[in-house]
């Protein structure tokens, strides 16, 4: 469930209370009238099912209680309650597949911004890359995958693209078009002077066996990058973070930007150019497949996916939901 938190004007509480009520998702509705100091108004307290939040909050904005008061939204995570017990039987839907567009949309929305530290994580990573590619070292490689921070910019441009929200679609492009360019420069300075010292050869680069994977394009390529991709927005949507991990070590997005620039510097510039592509290839199948899997999940707080659908005709669900879906 989630915990919903308001500050309503007086004038507007009646109304959101009316809202809230009207919903059958939404439990543990408290107010608490005058407290609110700043902005001015009545603290208004409830708990929402996820498969009914969408709604709720789409009703609420339209009373334009983020522009005169405020909302809140956080998860819970234990509730111990018949009455919200209730309210998650009541919403439709399963709670695990239910998209809350603000809450990814927040998320997303700090992801994608173009800022010191999304430009320093890229370098360093990329730093690490060329590192990897260097000492022919795979655990290096792994770690340049885990810290770097790409995966953001690119979920961010997925919800955009499927809520048609086109400013974030520009900030996340522009973090990335921006943030790589930046890493890659960095980077190429630095093997520079590493292949000064000698420690960056033309034949290391050649023998690097443990990490030719990283430019080496193939099918598997694009399939690794899509299921890594829908892997990354599950995670996303589900708030399963543990599984970023994965995501982070197995798509070779960083990797192949850092061996792009090692290859450069030593003339090798096949292996550059197979380099950009792979790191192409794999941005380009993250996106999509965010995309997918948010087109293939609910798309408002009253519909219901694909798998639910079937339990619903399978009889795994209740009468009502069932009722509800072929008015549909």
């Amino acid at each position: 469930m989630l915990h919903l938190r308001m500050i309503s004007p007086p004038e507007t509480t009646d109304p959101v209370l009316r809202v809230l009520a009207d919903e059958p998702g939404v439990t543990h509705i408290t107010c608490a009238r005058g407290v609110a100091i700043e902005p001015e108004g009545d603290l208004i307290q409830a708990d929402i099912a996820r498969e009914a939040a969408n709604e709720v909050i789409e009703r609420l904005k339209e009373l334009g209680i983020e522009h005169t008061g405020g909302l809140t939204l956080v998860p819970v995570e234990t509730v111990l309650s018949d009455a919200g017990d209730r309210a998650v039987d009541e919403a439709p839907g399963d709670p695990t597949d239910a998209v809350v567009w603000e809450e990814l949309l927040a998320q997303t929305h700090e992801e994608s911004s173009l800022n010191s530290t999304f430009v320093a994580f890229l370098t360093i990573a990329c730093l690490l890359a060329a590192v990897g590619v260097a000492t022919d070292s795979p655990v290096t490689i792994v770690g340049a995958m885990v810290v770097g921070p790409e995966f953001g910019p690119l979920a961010a441009f997925s919800v955009g693209l499927v809520r048609r929200d086109w400013a974030l679609v520009r900030r996340s492009a522009v973090a990335l078009l921006v943030a790589f360019p930046v890493a890659m420069v960095v980077t190429l300075a630095a093997t520079a002077i590493w292949e000064q010292f000698g420690w960056i050869t033309l034949t290391g680069v050649e023998h690097s066996n443990n990490v030719d994977f990283i430019y080496e394009v193939g099918p598997f390529s694009l399939i690794v990058a899509l299921l890594a991709g829908a892997a990354g927005m599950l995670s996303l949507v589900t708030s399963k973070s543990a599984a970023l991990i994965g995501v982070f070590i197995s798509v070779t997005t960083v990797p192949a930007a850092g061996f792009a620039v090692v290859a450069a510097t030593v003339g090798k510039w096949n292996i550059a150019m197979m380099s950009v592509g792979q790191l192409a290839v794999n941005l380009s199948g993250i996106v999509v497949a965010g995309v997918i899997v948010l087109e293939l999940r609910p798309r408002a707080g009253n519909d219901v996916g694909p798998v639910e659908r079937c339990k619903q005709w399978l009889g795994m669900t209740s009468k009502v939901e069932k009722v509800n879906w072929v008015e549909k």
